[in-house]
């Protein structure tokens, strides 16, 4: 599933990159009030508001949301009772990064990459500037791993106000994801 997620990113990357997107649907997938669940896979996660948008990205996006003013996409991807959740968040925080290019890792701010309290327990924090196919986006990702699952919550949009206009959006987000219950 971790290169589900990756192409997932990465398709949100350049759908967000073109500024439209291509609408599909999730099989076996429900979202209604506030939580997710497939199979496995639950969390509760607020929705975004208007002019946010809620969409599909290839097929095993979990939920996304873009945004065409600020050429932006969030998402929640999880992933449950799999062998990659003994792996550290920093090393899954990497795997979303496959296909990106011209970022240096670790950041360089400190406060680009740290451990965040995230429902009650320690998250991988990372904000990067990458190149997908030559074309500069700036990325925060938030990595959790808890119960058996991880948790990935993305942004992606054009760097400088773009973003910046875009991440309040995400902070709200963030805030408001729990996982669970199972």
């Amino acid at each position: 599933m971790r290169p589900a997620l990756r192409l997932a990113l990465r398709c949100a990357a350049a759908a967000s990159a073109a500024s439209s997107l291509t609408l599909a649907a999730c099989g076996g997938a429900t979202y209604t009030r506030g939580e997710y669940r497939e199979g496995p896979v639950a969390f509760r996660v607020d929705e975004l508001p208007a002019p946010w948008a809620r969409v599909a990205v290839g097929t095993h996006n979990d939920l996304a949301w873009s945004h065409d003013g600020f050429a932006a996409v969030v998402q929640v991807n999880a992933v449950c009772d799999q062998p990659d959740q003994d792996v550290p968040l920093q090393a899954l925080t990497r795997h979303l990064l496959n296909g990106f290019t011209a970022y240096t890792y670790p950041p360089t701010a400190p406060e680009d990459l740290q451990l965040v309290p995230l429902d009650g327990r320690e998250a991988q924090r990372t904000h990067i500037v990458a190149k997908l196919d030559g074309v500069p986006r700036e990325l925060l990702l938030v990595v959790l791993k808890k119960d058996d699952c991880v948790y990935d919550l993305a942004l992606v949009a054009p760097p400088g106000e773009r973003y910046a206009a875009a991440l309040p959006a995400f902070e709200g987000l963030v805030a408001s994801f729990h996982a669970g219950p199972r």
